[in-house]
């Protein structure tokens, strides 16, 4: 079998760090993804190749015994693949920096973590001598950001994702802010070694609405009054989640005075029974298009206050 150089399979130098390492490794994985590639055994080969090199020069003994093996790899064959090979013999000036990944370390997204079977050179060096395979590990949490409307944080939502070939609908709770992160078990990427699959997080971007503004679970709105209604008290229309609120209006009220409707608000994540404020702040609307007899009139009113 023939040798395999992994550093060209990353695109990396021999001295190149374990953040560098990782970082070409997100980056190819991302490339050649079978959900990015569908059907693709081009593709799925490569990505195969790709976590291979990758589980080898992010752990620092895989590393090492590769680094020393080099391009002696006719003479590790001619040795026996292993069998009294003496390792001394072909030490290399490896680079033995590093700190050990964990899949789950890629980059959420990135779509690592199904990395397949090891080649026949991979088994040769790191099976043939007695080395541990890899101790089980949970497969990469997948995140999709999703973006909802006030009004589906208000009431709950849900979303048809299709994951593979399947289509699954998870549901999004009352009360979800921009950040929620929705817990999928078990949809994210396959584990390594026979471990568990990882999971999919649904993150929330809830959406600007143009009648309410939302700080934490409370809602600010404001709420236009006219002049007459302000003088002289009466009822204002208050608009919610719910449907229509009539707010009275106390006789003498200035623009910009804020009415707290209590439990008008955003239910509470995970306590949907709870809900914060809707909070009215009172715009007062100038009447326009005066005719002249009405111009007369708040004349004599200015007259009348001296103004």
């Amino acid at each position: 079998m023939d040798y395999k150089d992994y550093y060209k399979v990353l695109g990396v130098d021999k001295n190149a760090s374990t953040d560098d390492i990782k970082k070409a490794y997100r980056k190819l994985a991302r490339k050649y993804h079978p959900d990015v590639n569908p059907n693709d055994k081009v593709a799925e080969d490569r990505f195969k190749e790709i976590n291979e090199a990758n589980e080898v020069l992010t752990d620092p003994d895989k590393r090492a015994k590769y680094d020393r093996l080099g391009s002696s790899w006719q003479a590790y064959q001619r040795a026996g693949g292993g069998s009294g090979f003496d390792w001394s013999e072909w030490v290399s000036s490896a680079n033995r920096g590093g700190g050990y990944v964990d899949l789950n370390d890629i980059l959420s997204g990135s779509g690592a973590g199904r990395a397949g079977g090891f080649s026949d050179f991979f088994e040769a060096i790191f099976g043939s001598m007695g080395q541990a395979r890899s101790a089980p590990r949970q497969g990469q949490d997948y995140t999709q950001k999703v973006e909802i409307s006030l009004e589906e944080a208000f009431n709950g939502a849900s979303r048809v994702l299709r994951v593979g070939e399947r289509r699954i609908e998870v549901k999004i709770p009352k009360g979800a802010k921009t950040g929620t992160k929705v817990r999928v078990r078990g949809e994210g990427a396959e584990g390594a070694s026979g471990g568990p699959k990882g999971d999919l997080y649904l993150e929330i971007q809830v959406v600007t609405h143009p009648t309410f503004e939302r700080v934490g679970d409370d809602l600010y709105t404001e709420l236009p009054v006219d002049l007459y209604t302000a003088i002289l008290g009466g009822e204002a229309t208050v608009p919610t989640f719910k449907g229509k609120i009539k707010l009275r209006i106390p006789p003498e009220t200035q623009s910009g005075r804020t009415f707290r409707l209590k439990g008008q608000g955003m239910p509470q994540l995970k306590q949907s029974d709870e809900r914060g404020d809707l909070y009215a702040k009172v715009v007062v609307q100038l009447p326009q298009n005066l005719t002249p007899e009405e111009i007369a009139l708040f004349e004599e009113l200015a007259d009348m206050r001296g103004l």
